[in-house]
């Protein structure tokens, strides 16, 4: 039947009964002909034609969906009763969407992350080279793509034979302003090939090609995307063919990206991208080009007809021996070079582009996915309680139609349809939640330091996700009250007084297991919250080694002076002095790494030429002579640097206590001496040791502590072209920050300066910690709240159920506190039920969480008892109040309304 026929009955009615009474009024016309009077007329032709009204009411079910009929029908009978009690509506609505927003939240930041394609052309057919499982690596890293070196992508280049066309590509940041308080803008290096591969079309202009990017090249070329564009030029077409300043070296802008392209890394949006030719240029004598131990690139490559990704991996790594072989750098020694051939080059799929988030926020967001699931699930749960509470009410009005003629299927679809419509509703207001929550957690992932762009879109996944929810809440809620309800014999539901089935024991018995599980499940999510709660408190006071609170750090870039090397040490510290001199500064001090923010640099030591302390590695940071004060470092034995430490005096270090351990497990460390052995960028360098301090975090709170030497920045000859100042001081940061700014250009204006909170960055490095503590504290808040609602509910029930027995019992001389014992231990079997199947819920899923904690186990047992008391004192509470109202009843009421 066509579907306009039934939106149309209405009108195909109307039409069919003006048919039959013109075809009733030539009949009648005819017989009036014949000699018959009107009336007989009329009277005869009617009966010939039968019964008008049965054959439009057979035209109109010819025209009806049946099924669609019966559910409006069934959904219109379920709205009035929603509006007839508008308390169990909302309580409904509000819990079932408080469960779908949280999951379609969440699984909207996953499906954002890890499962959505990158905005290119036929994004399934791209593949990216790598090295896969590398545990080795050594050399100079740059950029958030350390993939491959320059000269190991010319050889994947030219020789590969998997790809229509391939490219590099990697990220740097480049600082558009002249001097002064750095602006930067986030940067793509890219080969010739890059947007030809990915399929990128240009809004205005032209975007680079291989003629851009060639060895030396001169005055290249940039490509804007599109965000950049409108926010720093208003979208004026104007803009090509003029220069871009960055990182002080003058750019032509070629063009402008599709607005759809954000670049190939998911949560961050490219600013500008420049062929891999000018890194030379920007970087100067740090150039990562030439250097095969210089880790900054990542290789992709669009597949050619019919080649797979297995194919193309095991063409790659029949080529791997001998590309390893020719890239091999000059500089590994022995053990190095061993290391690097037994890398194998292998192909993975790429059509979701790269994400640091997916390594840092994969487990938990998978993580909350399932707390949110289980919040869902006591949702479902509480309702269902409901829906039986609901279905006894109605047992008289479910026995007389079933009594009168409806099947017991009918009737279950009608209560369905109820359930459905809840569930609608729910979703309905979830993913208005939901588009809220996301907003919270990408504004929660995005930190000050490291800004995070991701746009969620609501695509048919997400859609999907959605209708399945509500069906799937629907069938968990809704069934089960659903068949009890229709269970009801007639003839007892009939009777005066008579209760029903849904007032037997089994239904009750149902309830009660619904209120276990509900007490069980959110024993694990209060103890999950619990868990992550103690985990965060455990990193944010960890002793760290130094004092972070109070300090303002300054990055200070002066590459654009292209000092020589053995003149930057000496300009660092004269930097510092002017930073010292500023009024209002208690300290400051400088650092080549500042820790904590994920920074690294490490060298090998060979300690008093010792066969056994060979090639054993160590972290270094070269600080200036007030560093141990700034960060407030407890000195062991020795002295830290003072003015004795010249560049022309013999090179000194001091080192931490895992270093003295690591070195010297014998001996007193101070006077000792080591060695730091060659390697790129790095000249072998003889120290001696004057101090030990204390040992300290330097890359990551997690870490444990690791061998540590600091030199000193007055000595250190191969100075770096950039330095931090740590700055202690009471000045506000804006005002603090301007004054840095001001003394620190007077030098040079050249000079470009970054400025961060301390104790913020370190905050900001436990971004997925905090954010685990945060939503598992609300979902296990809330699924506590659900439980005990689910345990109130029932106890009100029993009350009602036992009124008649209760004023038996007080009519004979029970006293109130035993009618208060009676149903509070009706309340702590169901509570101490569910507390056990909790805790072995617990600790049965506890290893899932014991990588995502810190300082204390999974199975802590003070965390799960914690968790137990909890719960116990809110579900016993929630218990008492029926219970004290049940102590409360008059004996001769309850007995005459029995």
């Amino acid at each position: 039947m066509p579907f306009n026929r039934y939106f149309r009955r209405r009108r195909w009615d109307d039409e069919r009964r003006r048919e039959l009474e013109a075809h009733i009024e030539l009949e009648a016309q005819d017989n009036v002909a014949r000699g018959m009077s009107a009336e007989d007329a009329r009277a005869a032709a009617s009966r010939r034609l039968g019964n008008a009204t049965l054959i439009r009411e057979e035209i109109y079910r010819m025209n009806t969906l049946q099924f669609a009929e019966t559910a409006w029908k069934d959904l219109r009978h379920g709205t009035r009763l929603l509006a007839r009690n508008p308390g169990f509506a909302v309580v409904a609505v509000l819990s079932l969407a408080l469960g779908i927003g949280a999951n379609t939240a969440i699984f909207e930041l996953l499906d954002t992350v890890r499962l959505r394609t990158l905005p290119v052309e036929r994004p399934r057919e791209l593949a990216e080279v790598a090295i896969p499982n590398r545990q080795w690596y050594s050399g100079n890293f740059n950029g958030r793509s350390q993939n491959m070196s320059f000269p190991l992508w010319e050889q994947i280049r030219d020789r590969q034979q998997a790809f229509s066309s391939v490219a590099a590509w990697g990220t740097t940041p480049f600082d558009l302003t002249q001097g002064g308080e750095a602006r930067y803008a986030n940067g793509l290096w890219v080969s010739g090939d890059f947007f030809r591969t990915l399929g990128v079309r240009a809004t205005v202009g032209r975007l680079l090609g291989p003629e851009d990017d060639r060895r030396g090249c001169g005055s290249p070329a940039a490509v804007l995307s599109d965000a950049f564009w409108q926010r720093e030029y208003a979208g004026d077409p104007a803009v090509l063919g003029k220069t871009i300043l960055l990182s002080g070296h003058p750019f032509v802008i070629a063009g402008v990206t599709a607005p759809a392209f954000f670049g190939v890394e998911i949560g961050r949006q490219f600013d500008v991208a420049v062929p891999l030719c000018a890194e030379p240029m920007i970087r100067g004598e740090r150039t990562m080009t030439p250097n095969a131990a210089g880790w900054w690139l990542g290789v992709i490559g669009r597949l050619k007809p019919g080649w797979s990704v297995s194919r193309a991996a095991a063409h790659i790594e029949t080529l791997s021996p001998s590309m390893i072989e020719q890239t091999v750098a000059p500089e590994y020694d022995e053990s190095d070079r061993k290391a690097y051939r037994a890398f194998r080059l292998s192909v993975v799929p790429w059509a979701s582009g790269t994400s640091d988030l997916r390594e840092e926020f994969a487990n938990p967001l998978w993580m909350l996915q399932g707390i949110a699931g289980l919040v869902l699930l006591i949702a479902c749960a509480n309702l269902a309680n409901l829906m039986l509470a609901r279905a006894s009410a109605r047992e008289r009005e479910i026995a007389v139609r079933l009594a009168v003629g409806a099947s017991r299927g009918r009737l279950i679809r009608q209560l369905l349809a109820e359930s459905l419509l809840l569930a609608g509703l729910g979703a309905a207001v979830g993913f208005g939640l939901a588009e809220l929550l996301t907003r919270v957690l990408v504004g929660f992932l995005s930190t000050e330091s490291d800004p995070l762009s991701i746009v969620i879109h609501t695509d048919a996944r997400i859609l999907l996700f959605v209708t399945g929810l509500a069906v799937f809440t629907t069938l968990l809620f809704g069934l089960t009250p659903a068949l009890r309800a229709t269970c009801t014999s007639p003839s007892v539901a009939m009777k005066a007084g008579g209760r029903g089935l849904t007032g037997e024991r089994s239904t009750f018995d149902l309830r009660r297991l619904l209120v276990v599980s509900q007490v069980g499940l959110s024993l694990v999510l209060l103890c999950a919250a619990l868990l992550f709660v103690r985990s965060l408190q455990n990193l944010v006071h960890i002793d760290t080694g130094f004092r972070h609170e109070g300090i303002l750090l300054a990055s200070a870039d002066y590459r654009r002076l292209e000092l020589p090397k053995e003149r930057r040490g000496a300009f660092q510290l004269e930097l510092l002095e002017k930073v010292q001199a500023i009024p209002g500064i208690e300290s400051a001090a400088a650092a080549s790494i500042v820790p904590l923010t994920n920074s690294s640099w490490s060298l090998t030591i060979d300690a008093d030429g010792s066969t056994e302390t060979r090639k054993r590695g160590s972290r270094i940071s070269a600080v200036s002579h007030e560093y141990f004060r700034v960060m407030d470092m407890r000195l062991l034995t020795g002295r830290t640097f003072d003015q004795r430490d010249s560049a022309a005096g013999r090179k000194v270090a001091v080192v931490t206590e895992a270093f003295a351990k690591t070195f010297f497990p014998k001996s007193d460390p101070v006077g000792r001496t080591f060695r730091t052995l060659a390697e790129p960028d790095e000249p072998q360098t003889n120290y001696e040791v004057i101090g030990v301090v204390r040992d300290s975090k330097y890359q990551d709170v997690r870490e444990k502590f690791r061998p540590l030497f600091y030199a000193s920045i007055a000595q250190y000859g191969n100075g770096r072209e950039h330095t931090n100042f740590l700055v202690r001081s009471t000045l506000p940061k804006e005002a603090l920050a301007s004054s840095i700014t001001r003394a620190v250009t007077s030098v040079r204006p050249e000079i470009s300066l970054g400025f961060r909170n301390y104790d913020q960055q370190i905050m900001e490095a436990l971004t997925s910690e905090r954010l685990m503590a945060m939503l598992a504290g609300v979902f296990g808040g809330l699924a506590g709240v659900l439980a005990v609602i689910g345990l109130y509910g029932v106890i009100s029930y029993t009350v009602a159920r036992r009124r008649a027995e209760i004023g038996i019992r007080m009519a004979l001389g029970a006293d109130r506190r035993e009618v208060v014992r009676m149903i509070l231990q009706d309340a702590c079997w169901m509570l101490a039920a569910g507390l056990v199947l909790g805790v072995v819920l617990t600790l049965g899923v506890s290893r899932t969480a014991e990588s995502l904690l810190y300082g204390l186990s999974a199975r802590d047992p003070l965390t799960l008892g914690a968790a137990m008391a909890l719960l116990a004192v809110a579900a016993l509470a929630a218990s008492y109040l029926p219970a004290w109202r049940a102590s409360r009843i008059d004996p001769m009421t309850a007995l005459r309304e029995e």
